[in-house]
């Protein structure tokens, strides 16, 4: 019997293709492949990608599941992405006085802000923008908070992704693992595995609860997508009605991990509206990353990541269409 023939890469040298730099695809070009064991390429392979338009110190090996072929479907990804962020960073630029409060079920990111009026003479213009430059400065220094996402929850997400704009399909709600079940399990781990003073662990507490009412707050307006809206709206009317068995619940105890995902893409632009310090927000996208980690371990992705994606109907699908 013939031996099984190696595997081959996915992808090959001087290929282009996208590759994923935090949340966002960047078209790239492979300079290199090579196993990710030594010589032996059944442990698959990693590509050393050049990302086009960036210097060549962000070089970088990567591996194979942050990348993704230079196909129109994901070109179409990458924009969708980036001008997600573009808009979120545009909603958390905006002044509170300038911005207009939106009704909730909002799309993601769709917030658009409305110009700041300033009335200011000729004489006033150069200080005025070198203030505007100033707080410029201190909004991009506080943006910078970088969280890093682990490959696998990044999957996850593409996944989700396409699962709803493309596939037109809803997780199915409510979840069995909602957002707040999951950032309680995750204080419990932690207590258990980490050696917290009760200092710290009032900290921690106080930082998951803190994601709570993030969640609560900002996923009619930041982390849907616009298939879901309609959907969002039923649950919410069922909120409030007696009869619901919903009645009386937050949307922390609805909305799951797919959902959770998706505020934590988001939190980078949430602290840069805080006025937290530059102490409060370190120990904050240390926890944040602390939680990722161990969301992306195998007992928690197939705990809280195994959500059923359904079609709602053609009725449904025709409602969204009908508005948009």
């Amino acid at each position: 019997m013939a031996p099984a023939a190696a595997p081959e890469p996915h992808f090959k040298k001087d290929e282009k293709a996208l590759c994923f730099h935090h949340e966002l695809l960047y078209e790239s070009k492979i300079l290199d492949v090579r196993p990710v064991d030594g010589d032996d390429k059944k442990s698959g392979f990693e590509y050393k990608v050049h990302y086009k338009g960036w210097k060549n110190t962000w070089d970088d090996w990567v591996p194979e599941d942050r990348l993704r072929k230079l196909t129109q479907e994901n070109r179409d990804l990458a924009n969708s992405l980036r001008h997600e962020m573009l808009a979120a960073q545009r909603a958390a630029r905006a002044p509170p006085v300038a911005t207009k409060k939106k009704p909730q079920g909002s799309t993601r990111g769709s917030e658009e802000p409305q110009p700041a009026v300033a009335a200011v003479g000729p004489r006033g213009t150069k200080r005025l923008r070198d203030h505007d430059l100033e707080k410029e400065e201190v909004f991009q220094a506080k943006r910078a908070v970088r969280i890093p996402m682990p490959d696998r929850l990044k999957s996850l997400l593409v996944d989700d992704w396409e699962n709803i704009t493309k596939n037109l399909q809803l997780v199915q709600l409510p979840s069995n693992k909602p957002a707040g079940v999951i950032l309680d399990e995750f204080f419990e781990a932690t207590k258990t595995h980490r050696r917290l003073t009760s200092a710290e662990a009032d900290i921690l507490e106080e930082v998951v609860q803190g994601l709570k009412e993030y969640f609560n707050k900002s996923l009619g307006r930041l982390l849907l997508y616009r298939f879901e809206r309609a959907q969002f709206f039923q649950i919410h009317h069922e909120l409030t009605e007696a009869t619901s068995d919903l009645v009386g619940k937050n949307l922390a105890d609805i909305y799951g991990g797919e959902h959770l995902l998706r505020l934590f893409v988001s939190m980078p632009e949430l602290i840069a509206q805080t006025n937290m310090d530059a102490q409060s927000v370190a120990r904050l996208r240390e926890e944040l990353a602390n939680m990722l980690s161990w969301l992306s371990k195998e007992p928690q992705v197939n705990a809280f990541f195994a959500s059923v994606y359904e079609s709602p109907g053609q009725p449904y699908i025709d409602k969204v269409k009908s508005s948009s």
